[in-house]
């Protein structure tokens, strides 16, 4: 049983909800370690191919790191490779995953939406990295994602301030995908992975690493020069033979992950 955060799946999509809303879905230690046993089993099970996370409630996607547990004294020693959220530093993960930003995203709150493939925000949200203003930083992959989703001078201007961003100024900067009604993100979020379900999960594996470990490269002829596991794994699928073959019969597809 999960004490910070449920997990419910609905065919090969996993849909994760921090589940502290009387913290506005705020993390410490304990909360991330939960978490990443949840992404861990995400990224083994050959039958989930998707995965959306979400906070409780309307008012908080996460507040970020719980700071009045940290100041209180609380067990740090928890923290879980994966990161903040069991998935900020998880690297490894080719599995496409989705944030349904519901309000709230500061600081960890954000860092855990940056290291989604796709941000959907409800017109409500507000996205922050304010650590600067409690004598932190954004370490968690904020100050290194953001300059790479937005461009350096912009994510500066939001990194050296900590200002509070609202939604649709995200879309515009373009780090959110999408901006819904309130009430509707989790809804245009599933949107989203139904339109990835109808491509080949092991196509998307590959397209996600070579994107990703592609941007590590020096350049483009370095990065498609490079070699990655996840196209490897897809070229010796039975997808890889699908594909083609349900195209010539102008049928569709029929996935298996494998």
């Amino acid at each position: 049983m999960s004490e910070f955060h449920t997990a419910e799946r609905d065919g090969n999509l996993l849909l994760v909800t921090i589940n502290r809303p009387e913290v506005m879905n705020a993390l410490h230690p304990p909360a991330s370690a939960e978490m990443a046993d949840t992404w861990e089993m995400f990224a083994n099970d050959p039958d989930l191919w998707v995965a959306i996370v979400t906070g409780a409630g309307d008012r908080a996607f996460s507040a970020g790191n719980d700071l009045k547990y940290q100041a209180s004294g609380g067990d740090m020693s928890m923290r879980p490779e994966g990161g903040f959220a069991g998935m900020t530093a998880r690297y490894d993960l080719t599995k496409p995953i989705i944030a349904a930003v519901n309000g709230v995203a500061m600081g960890g709150g954000f860092e855990i939406a940056l290291a989604t493939d796709i941000i959907v925000a409800s017109e409500n949200a507000t996205f922050a990295l304010p650590e600067p203003r409690v004598g932190l930083a954004a370490l968690a992959g904020g100050v290194h994602r953001l300059p790479r989703a937005i461009g350096t001078k912009r994510a500066m201007g939001m990194i050296l301030t900590g200002r509070h961003v609202p939604a649709a100024e995200g879309l515009e900067l373009g780090f959110v995908n999408e901006v819904v009604g309130k009430g509707e993100v989790v809804d245009a979020a599933k949107k989203w992975a139904a339109m990835i379900l109808e491509c080949s999960p092991m196509s998307i594996r590959a397209s996600k690493q070579a994107v990703y470990e592609g941007l590590e490269q020096a350049g483009v002829q370095a990065a498609s020069k490079a070699k990655y596991s996840a196209v490897a794994a897809m070229v010796k699928s039975e997808d890889y033979i699908e594909g083609p073959v349900a195209f010539a019969e102008k049928r569709t597809p029929a996935w298996k992950g494998r």
